[in-house]
């Protein structure tokens, strides 16, 4: 307060400053009184630890009215007038199929999760690890070594308690594959591999399920919709799988973490686009993505083809001829370790340290990308890609004289090496056709 001794200039210039928070004050009473109106509704919410039964929500659904959580929950939602409550009611009595809990799966699942898809069901088989934690958001620290789908799927219900949240722990199969998909109204595709796109495209199509597909490598990435409306499967793009080299995987190229971020994202808009009857699915577009350039363009992909095996007029393709179907054999690409070679061509890991501790004469080759060469290599190995191998024969000979020479010895041997086991195998067999029978892989 002032003092009688203050000057008059004070004085006001005090009480200029007291009607200034004043008018703060009221304004911000009154923020609160509206807010406080607007959740007026909150009263009779139950979700203080025991949030309305899925039954519950089902049985004010029939009815064609939301009930008084959802109202509050989704009012964002029902306020715009392209979606409103028919748009949210949609959602709420849909069911969906995330295939993959990793980089695209974590945030179609979190935002299906929040936005109140009715049923969702989740299918991996993988767990949790800690190289997964740049991309694949949905996921913590505290579940490494943990189940992906036990992970997803507890992030889906901390968000949203009043949706079902069903868990697949296991890996997707032509044998499962029929079973699981027929509970669901839509399929959102978010694996990484050839063999399965195919597979989860085919069975779409079996069951006339509209699929969301999406795709991120590197630092581009694309998603479109396929089987829905008349629009094209998988297949009709694609008739024949691409060779086997350009099949590259997140896990052998990289990727940046936040570009499935934004596919994934997307994939969920696309879904919910779909149960929902709002706006304009990407059936028959793609749309495609360039991180580096901040760039996303849509174009227009070609039409259901007559001649597709899976969809055309003429196709056959049965329930039983799916559950028969050789995906891995179809695309010649396995999704798990390659056995190319015999076992005699095979060394492990512990012999080769004995054989280099008694001083073995030896070329180690290892057959990984330049790049990843340059991230971690072992000691005295030569880098050669598995891409270039053909044509550097050469190198390969020179290293084996030079070796032998500084030994003092002949027949020294050739050992291979990369990242998962597949490409040295390849490589020793390429060696060997070439004349170089010592070659083996670790």
């Amino acid at each position: 307060m002032a003092s009688h001794s203050e000057e008059p200039s004070t004085i006001l210039e005090e009480i200029k400053a007291l009607k200034a928070q004043k008018i703060d004050i009221d304004a911000r009473i009154s923020a609160l009184e509206s807010q406080l109106r607007d959740t007026s509704i909150a009263k009779q919410l139950p979700c203080n630890g025991s949030c309305p039964s899925i039954s519950t929500v089902d049985s004010n659904l029939s009815n064609n009215r939301l009930p008084s959580d959802a109202i509050y929950r989704y009012s964002r939602h029902l306020l715009l007038p392209s979606f409103g409550v028919q748009g949210q009611s949609n959602l709420l009595k849909s069911s969906m199929l995330v295939v993959g809990a990793g980089g695209l799966g974590s945030p179609a699942l979190l935002y299906l999760a929040a936005c109140g898809v009715g049923r969702i069901g989740i299918v991996d088989h993988d767990v949790v690890e800690l190289n997964n934690m740049h991309r694949q958001v949905i996921h913590t620290e505290a579940y490494i070594g943990k189940s992906k789908v036990e992970s997803a799927a507890a992030a889906c219900r901390s968000i949203n308690s009043t949706i079902e949240v069903i868990e697949y722990r296991e890996a997707l199969r032509t044998s499962n594959a029929l079973e699981i998909f027929s509970k669901y109204d839509l399929i959102i595709d978010a694996t990484d591999n050839v063999p399965s796109r195919y597979m989860i495209n085919d069975c779409c199509v079996v069951l006339k399920k509209p699929l969301v597909s999406g795709a991120a490598l590197g630092l581009e990435g694309q998603l479109t919709v396929y089987n829905y409306k008349g629009g094209p499967c998988y297949r009709c793009l694609f008739p024949a799988p691409p060779p086997m080299t350009a099949c590259q995987r997140c896990a052998d190229s990289g990727v940046l973490g936040v570009v499935p971020g934004v596919i994934g994202t997307l994939q969920a808009l696309e879904a919910i686009k779909i149960a929902s009857d709002v706006g304009e699915p990407l059936s028959g577009r793609m749309l495609i993505f360039d991180a580096l350039s901040g760039r996303i363009r849509v174009v227009k992909i070609r039409g259901q083809s007559p001649q597709c095996e899976a969809c055309g007029e003429k196709s056959a393709f049965t329930p039983e001829k799916f559950r028969d179907f050789d995906y891995e054999k179809f695309t010649q690409f396995s999704l798990s370790t390659l056995n190319l070679i015999s076992e005699d061509s095979r060394i492990s890991c512990k012999e080769y340290n004995e054989k280099i501790s008694n001083g073995e004469a030896h070329v180690l080759i290892d057959v990984r990308p330049a790049h990843h060469f340059d991230i971690i290599s072992l000691p005295n190995s030569l880098n050669i890609p598995l891409s270039s191998l053909d044509s550097r024969l050469s190198e390969v000979s020179a290293a084996l004289k030079e070796e032998e020479a500084r030994k003092g010895v002949t027949g020294a041997c050739i050992y291979t090496v990369c990242r998962r086991g597949n490409d040295s195998q390849r490589a020793v067999d390429l060696l060997h056709k070439h004349g170089f029978n010592s070659a083996r892989t670790l």
